[in-house]
């Protein structure tokens, strides 16, 4: 692009000429003077959800209250296999909804851990989400486990080469993030997954940040386990229910560590021992979150209509520019950009590295109405949600961010005591 991209009337130009222009306005409040650049951590809320929610309660709870669950019983499984389909690249069978994405991490690499019981070592990073590493903590010292965890680049991530320095024939597991949570860099999923099984060990990959965003091939790259999050690109609201995938050779000889009724063979026979079912739905646990799987599904149609190669495209030019104004407007006060910037090595969220970045991050949200989020130490964290995110977002975004931080207005903030960032 020109220097002349920078301009507000080619920021316009830009959203007239997206293909996908016509799926912003399906969601509620995109035409507020909030500019929100944290769809990687919490979606909007699409308008059409709104009437599922709606029928599921007053038609499903109100009028066919427990008679209900003929139907219901089956979404975990059947909403899974839509989510496979349309974003995982994952066959029918292999999908379930349930969950949290952290206990839904635990089940599967208890399950991955058991597969080869006398390897003894536990690969991840040290840039992976806090929660992943905090099971494997805890599975390292129930277990007995040697813990390794690499040292990530903090801007490019993990990369396949230090991957293959340490695994050996020891490696129980190898488990990392699609897209890092910090600097939005995309691993190499295919070639991890690779040279992972060369070493005889399974992998589980944690997709939050890439499911919706990136495509994944999870079929193809012949990944074992992978468990991610609905409420980010998926939009399907906050605390909604997580996905597990385990490939499909891989189900009857593994049992994951929480035995629970909706894994159970003949569930309502109510027998005195667990004997799990076949299939994904051996993964599952207790009573499924129905709010949450519909709104699940009404998320994944959505992205289905849209069509991740087009998300993925706009994913790219969105970063792109963002970068782009950041480079004219930002670096000269400080700011860094903390992300690849070659497009194939980055998800859809840039974060910028600045010294003051916690209280620029309340001063956009107090002072120039823009919701970002913020990353210890120095991180601002701006996510381009393909389908809510314009152009001229992005553009007036990094507008006020300059006018903000020109004018020193962040230093006026008194940060106290945040639970959230």
């Amino acid at each position: 692009m020109s220097s002349a991209a920078n301009s507000f009337l080619d920021a316009e130009r830009l959203d007239r000429a997206d293909v996908l222009r016509g799926f912003r306005g399906r969601f509620y409040g995109v035409d507020d003077d909030v500019i929100y650049l944290d769809g990687n951590s919490l979606g909007r809320l699409p308008v059409e959800s709104l009437d599922r929610l709606d029928d599921v309660v007053r038609q499903g709870w109100g009028h066919g209250l427990v008679r209900s669950w003929e139907g219901w019983i089956e979404w975990p499984a059947a909403v899974g296999d839509l989510l496979g389909s349309t974003l995982l690249g994952a066959a029918a069978g292999q999908v379930g909804i349930s969950d949290s994405t952290s206990v839904n991490v635990y089940k599967l690499a208890c399950a991955a851990l058991d597969l080869h019981p006398s390897r003894r070592t536990l690969v991840t990073d040290t840039g992976n989400f806090p929660s992943d590493r905090y099971i494997f903590e805890g599975l390292a010292s129930a277990r007995g486990l040697r813990l390794v965890e690499l040292d990530a680049d903090p801007v490019h991530g993990v990369s396949l080469a230090e991957v293959e320095r340490v695994i050996d024939s020891d490696t129980a597991l190898v488990s990392l993030s699609h897209v890092d949570y910090r600097s939005g860099a995309l691993a190499d999923l295919e070639g991890i997954t690779a040279a992972t099984h060369q070493a005889g060990a399974p992998v589980l990959w944690d997709l939050c940040h890439s499911v919706g965003a990136v495509p994944i091939g999870l079929d193809a790259a012949g990944v074992d386990f992978a468990a991610g999050c609905t409420y980010k690109y998926l939009n399907a609201g906050p605390g909604a229910p997580a996905f597990a995938y385990v490939r499909r050779d891989l189900q009857a000889q593994t049992r994951q560590p929480i035995w629970g009724w909706f894994g159970q063979q003949a569930q309502f026979d109510m027998g005195p021992r667990y004997h799990p079912v076949e299939g994904i739905e051996r993964f599952l646990v207790g009573t499924p979150q129905v709010l949450g799987i519909a709104l699940v599904e009404q998320g994944v149609r959505l992205l289905g209509e849209a069509r991740i190669e087009r998300l993925r495209a706009k994913g790219i030019a969105l970063t792109s520019y963002l970068i782009e104004l950041a480079d004219e407007w930002l670096v000269p006060l400080g700011f860094e950009v903390a992300t690849p910037r070659e497009p194939a090595r980055r998800g859809s969220h840039v974060s910028l590295k600045h010294a003051d970045a916690d209280r620029i991050s309340v001063a956009l949200i107090e002072q120039a109405r823009v919701i970002p989020d913020f990353r210890r130490p120095d991180l601002v964290r701006l996510g381009c949600s393909p389908l809510t995110t314009s152009f001229v977002d992005v553009h007036e975004a990094m507008r006020r961010i300059r006018d903000l931080v020109s004018s020193e207005r962040h230093r006026e903030i008194d940060l106290g005591a945040r639970r959230v960032t």
